[in-house]
Formats: structure tokens, C-alpha cells, sequence
């Protein structure tokens, strides 16, 4: 079993903070959704754990099995077990998602060690299939042309073909009609079980819905500020936020 360490982590973009010492544990089999309004440092929490090179960790941890990653640059990261869903996927022209697949894979083995190209295609069509991506996809370029639904659904692809210990899913559902929304959430279910650790970030619960999650976290203002069950996410689409700023307002009275 593996397990993802978030340790009184600040991070800043600049010289604005935007987490705030934040704490969290996530063991692999379980999916923790962290819910919360605009500019609450929700999509910066997760992209500062992969490394990206924009956001700034001033103190704190993030501890992979138990050894720490924030001297790792981002691609050692991803080696070591983290993927990261982003909600903004990039293109790539002039490279094709079955190359791109494979290059991502051949970098995870041993110095050496060749990948086998007939498995590796036989792998990935049965993913494929899986996520309903039409095998004519392996020769187009990465997300060059899709529509927001195919972005995804190539990100749900990637992080399937890759294997990872804990998956950081950033608004995955943002921009998906309901029809490509339950495609990628059976995707990610498929995936799930006892090797897969999710931290899936979302505003809306239409997508807890598909994907159930085993704890809700609300991030307000950098922090994690409440946390419950999947009970918590339908009381917060019911409710809205306000009730959770007022309790923080009584709370510091």
C-alpha cells in the first residue's frame, strides 16, 4: 500500500501565497475530492505537488512513500508514481498519441530495456476501447483538433497506460457534456482499486455522482477547512458555500 503525504504545505505564485498550510493523507485505494470556490488554491495544490515549475513550495512536505519529492523535478515525479489530469490539457503537434504513449512509457524502464511493440499496442488499444477513443486517435496528434471531451478522455488514457500510485485530477470534468462526463468517470472507475490513490478536484458534484468519493475536503482561502463523507459534497451543492464561510466566521469570532 502506498501513501501520499500533504504536510503543512505553502505555496506561492511570486510573492503571493496561495496555500496556506494545508494537510492531507491519501492512501492508495482511495479517492479524496476537494471541493471549494474560484481562487481557493485548489488547482495550484495539485500542480505544485507535480512540480510545475510556476508555483513556489515555501515550507512544508509532500511525502511519497514516506520519502519526501520536492527536490524531484517534475518528470522524476511522475516516475516515482504521480500523475497529474490537468484541466487545461495542451497540444502537442506533431506528435502522436501512440508515440507520445510510448516514449512516456520506454522513459519509466530500466536503462537498457526495450519496450515490446507488439504488447505495447495490444495494451493500448484494450484501453482504448475501454475509454471509447477510436483507434484512428493513435496517429493523430496529442489533443491537436479535439474537441474538450477527446482532451480528457486522451488524459484518462494516459494515466490508464501509465499506471500511477496516485492520480491528481484537476476539474477533469470541466467542459464535458454528460455523455463524455460518464465515459471518463467509468474510465477512472475501471482504473480503481487498491494500487490507485485519487485526489480528484472538482466545483460541481454531477461528477461525484459517477465517481463516489471515499472523503470530501472543502479548501477555502488555502486551507482544507471541512471534511466529510460523500454526504458533505451533496450538501454543498444544495447549499452553496456561504454556511461554510459562515461557520469559519463564528469560528474565529
Amino acid at each position: 500500500m502506498s501513501q501520499l503525504e500533504i504536510k503543512n504545505l505553502h505555496v506561492a505564485i511570486g510573492e503571493k501565497e496561495i496555500v496556506k498550510g494545508l494537510t492531507l493523507t491519501i492512501q492508495s485505494g482511495e479517492v479524496h475530492a476537494i471541493m471549494g470556490p474560484n481562487g481557493t488554491g485548489k488547482s495550484t495544490l495539485s500542480k505544485a505537488i507535480a512540480g510545475h515549475p510556476d508555483y513556489t513550495i515555501t515550507s512544508g512536505e509532500v511525502l511519497l512513500d514516506g520519502k519526501s519529492i520536492l527536490e524531484l523535478e517534475a518528470d522524476e515525479r511522475a516516475r516515482a508514481g504521480l500523475f497529474l489530469a490537468f484541466q487545461y490539457p495542451s497540444e502537442i503537434p506533431g506528435v502522436s498519441i501512440a508515440n507520445f504513449l510510448r516514449a512516456a512509457q520506454q522513459a519509466r524502464m530500466a536503462e537498457g530495456e526495450e519496450l515490446d511493440a507488439s504488447a505495447y499496442y495490444k495494451r493500448l488499444y484494450s484501453k482504448m476501447d475501454l475509454l471509447k477513443i477510436d483507434r484512428k486517435f493513435t496517429s493523430r496528434s496529442v489533443n491537436e483538433g479535439f474537441s474538450g471531451g477527446e482532451k480528457k478522455r486522451c488524459e484518462i488514457l494516459q494515466m490508464a497506460m501509465l499506471e500511477p500510485k496516485f492520480s491528481l485530477m484537476d476539474e477533469t470534468d470541466s467542459g464535458l457534456d454528460i455523455d463524455a462526463l460518464r465515459i471518463v468517470a467509468d474510465g477512472v472507475n475501471t482504473m480503481r482499486g487498491p494500487n490507485l490513490g485519487v485526489l480528484l478536484i472538482t466545483h460541481y458534484q454531477r461528477l461525484l455522482d459517477y465517481i463516489v468519493p471515499d472523503h470530501v475536503h472543502v479548501m477555502w482561502d488555502g486551507r482544507i477547512v471541512k471534511s466529510g463523507d460523500k454526504s458533505l459534497a451533496l450538501e454543498l451543492e444544495a447549499k452553496g458555500y456561504d454556511w461554510v464561510k459562515k461557520e469559519l466566521a463564528a469560528a474565529t469570532a
